[in-house]
C-alpha cells in the first residue's frame, strides 16, 4: 500500500487534531478559572433546548461526552446551582436536567473564553475552505449515525 494511500490517515488526523485542540483550550478556561468544557458543553446544549431543559438521555446524546459523565457533571453543575434536576412529568422514569438562570451567566461569561480558544486552537491553522470541507465531509458521518440512531427508536 502506497504512503498516501492510508484508509486510516483521516481517522488518525480527526483523533489528534480534536485531542490536542480540546486539551489546549481546556488548559486556557482553567487559566482563565472559567468552567470546564465539560460542563460548558452540557450546558450550551441546555441553553439551546427547547424550554432550556432536556430529559438525561437526549442531554447524553447530543453533548459530546460519555453517559456516565453527563451524569457526574450535571450533578456537579447541579450543587453549583448552575443546573437544576426534577422528575419527568410524563415520564416517572426520566429526570429532566434545565439550565438556571445562574448557569446562563455563566455560560456567557464562558462563551468568548471558548471561542477565542476555537479560533485560536483549531481556525487559525486552516483556511474557511478547507473548514467548509471539514465541517461538510464529517457532516455525512454524523448524518449516517444519526440515522443509524434515529432506526433503533
Amino acid at each position: 500500500m502506497a504512503d498516501d494511500d492510508d484508509p486510516f490517515g483521516a481517522w488518525r488526523a480527526v483523533l489528534l487534531a480534536h485531542s490536542r485542540a480540546l486539551r489546549a483550550i481546556e488548559q486556557d478556561l482553567a487559566s482563565a478559572d472559567a468552567i470546564p468544557l465539560g460542563c460548558y458543553d452540557v450546558l450550551l446544549e441546555l441553553n439551546a433546548a427547547p424550554g432550556r431543559r432536556l430529559r438525561m438521555q437526549d442531554l447524553a446524546a447530543r453533548a459530546v461526552l460519555s453517559r456516565t459523565r453527563i451524569s457526574r457533571i450535571v450533578a456537579e453543575l447541579e450543587r453549583a446551582g448552575y443546573v437544576e434536576r426534577d422528575p419527568d412529568p410524563h415520564d416517572g422514569r426520566a429526570t429532566l436536567a434545565t439550565i438556571t438562570a445562574t448557569g446562563r451567566a455563566v455560560l456567557r461569561r464562558t462563551a468568548p473564553l471558548y471561542l477565542a480558544g476555537v479560533e485560536q486552537h483549531f481556525n487559525r491553522y486552516l483556511t474557511r475552505a478547507q473548514r467548509r470541507s471539514i465541517e461538510t465531509s464529517l457532516q455525512r458521518v454524523i448524518d449516517a449515525h444519526q440515522a443509524e440512531l434515529d432506526l433503533r427508536r
